[in-house]
């Protein structure tokens, strides 16, 4: 079982940067960051292997960036030229494995940190 605790959300004006943290227990292989706007489905925004290989959504490519501290287990989320339509809770997902931008290929999930940007 890996535990995922997120952090480093919160409120930002509109062109704003956040970054966003998620620290494992374990060993992971692959560690995305998801996000769920209200009334809409959970989207993937960007993975990272641990090769350090990177994906990412077509909404936040150049703005977004994904990387990692093998050593510490830890993703990170840079988040540049924020919009308001990325307002968003932010979930940090891992699998064990080689894994897309489909949830369902996660079997770990954290529990989220909002991030709100106002325009």
């Amino acid at each position: 079982q890996v535990r995922l605790v997120e952090s480093g959300g919160g409120s930002v004006q509109a062109g704003g940067s956040l970054r966003l943290s998620c620290a494992a227990s374990g060993y992971t292989y692959t560690m995305a960051w998801f996000r769920q706007a209200p009334g809409k489905e959970r989207e993937g925004v960007a993975l990272i292997f641990r090769t350090g290989s990177t994906r990412y959504a077509d909404s936040v490519k150049g703005r977004f960036t994904i990387s990692q501290d093998n050593a510490k287990n830890t993703v990170y989320l840079q988040m540049n030229s924020l919009k308001p339509a990325d307002a968003a809770m932010y979930y940090c997902a891992a699998a064990a494995r080689g894994a897309s931008l489909r949830e369902y290929d996660y079997m770990y999930w954290g529990q989220g940190t909002q991030v709100t940007v106002s325009s």
